[in-house]
């Protein structure tokens, strides 16, 4: 089967990594794909083995894809010389992802989305209302997509509620490669006992953003003073870094990364952790909570989006999205100072990750998708002949 695959090569983000193991994951089952992305001139056109086309545009970033006013006619254009199959949209939330319905339409070619944006079910902020916002902008487009992937049933419900049918729906959760993401040696663990003496390691990895809440973990973690043996270590770029950096240093106990382009690198400071802690306001599934999981260590995250259900009956421990900080200053000693209870979380979410999040689980869920969309394709078009 020949999937065309439209989504997102850079800036880096949930939505890459998502695109990148899912279509290196088809590629190894024998499915050709062709990546379809938004690109700038004088990017790097190279890929993970797909044939590339590049579609032109103004502006992207983390969060959202301005494309130029050709794009769509490249787009079409490109899917006509190609002839796939079908055409799987990880969406990038810009506005070709709502003209893709009727272009497919036209073109005849099965269409199915993936839709990422985070959410908070209960409403409980400003940024979840903002969110919500989003999901009701998108509901009448989404209807006309043959099948829309979420995450969990939490987000099925929202999307459901905002109007998109119930039988367009398809929750195939997140998966992780959990042979690639597994607890091991760290070389980053002999790093930080030697050059920061660190004895207890807690880690955030992830986008330093408003949604992401992590002023809330610095202001506990500051607050706890938990002492020079426990570290924490802030893995990651956003627009808040520059604001919130200079406020909480290294005096603090806190060691700032920045960006970590190498997975390999990722997975060594995960595997050097002893706590995993994921503030959000909102989420959809979070990927970096799963890699955590899958590399046995102990997490906390909020109940935003679907995270608090990865994380249910004994997974983790699972924190309200109101008042983060005052619930981490009681946890953090606790988390420090018992180390058998988070040796136990930690292989508790292991196990979690092979029971319900693998890749390979979520690739087969996928296939069996594709084949009942096209099936179906093929059934309307012979009672149309």
């Amino acid at each position: 089967m020949h999937i065309a695959w439209l989504g997102k090569k850079s800036p880096f983000c949930g939505n890459v990594t998502y695109t990148r193991e899912v279509t290196n994951a088809l590629l190894d089952r024998s499915y050709q794909v062709s990546f379809l992305h938004f690109a700038q001139e004088e990017e790097d056109r190279t890929w993970w083995g797909c044939q590339e086309v590049p579609l032109p545009c103004l502006y992207k970033s983390q969060m959202y894809t301005i494309p130029t006013l050709t794009a769509s006619k490249v787009l079409k254009r490109s899917l006509q010389e190609l002839k796939p199959d079908l055409v799987h949209a990880s969406l990038t939330l810009s506005p070709l992802d709502f003209l893709l319905p009727e272009i497919c339409t036209e073109l005849n070619i099965p269409l199915v989305a993936t839709f990422h944006p985070p959410f908070d079910g209960k409403r409980r902020n400003l940024q979840s209302g903002t969110q919500l916002l989003t999901y009701q902008v998108y509901a009448p487009f989404l209807a006309h997509y043959d099948r829309v992937i979420i995450f969990s049933q939490l987000q099925r419900d929202v999307l459901s509620r905002v109007g998109v049918p119930d039988h367009k729906l398809a929750v195939i959760p997140n998966g992780v490669d959990v042979q690639k993401y597994s607890p091991g040696y760290s070389q980053f663990t002999s790093e930080l006992a030697s050059e920061f003496k660190a004895e207890r390691l807690f880690v955030y990895q992830g986008r330093i953003a408003t949604e992401k809440n992590v002023e809330a973990l610095l202001r506990a973690w500051k607050q706890c003073n938990l002492g020079e043996s426990s570290k924490l270590v802030i893995a990651g770029d956003g627009p808040l870094l520059a604001s919130l950096k200079p406020f909480y240093g290294e005096e603090h106990n806190i060691i700032w990364l920045g960006f970590v382009a190498s997975e390999q690198e990722r997975i060594e400071i995960l595997r050097a952790a002893d706590v995993f802690i994921l503030p959000s306001l909102l989420e959809g599934l979070s990927l970096s909570l799963l890699e955590a999981m899958a590399c046995g260590v102990a997490c906390v995250a909020t109940d935003a989006g679907a995270d608090g259900e990865v994380l249910e009956d004994g997974a983790g421990v699972i924190l309200n999205t109101h008042g983060v900080t005052s619930q981490l200053k009681t946890l953090l000693p606790l988390l420090r100072d018992h180390r058998d209870w988070t040796t136990l979380l930690g292989q508790k979410a292991r196990a979690r990750v092979l029971e319900r999040y693998t890749l390979s689980g979520n690739i087969t869920q996928l296939e069996r998708l594709y084949e009942e969309v096209v099936q179906i394709r093929l059934v309307q078009l012979s009672r149309r002949a």
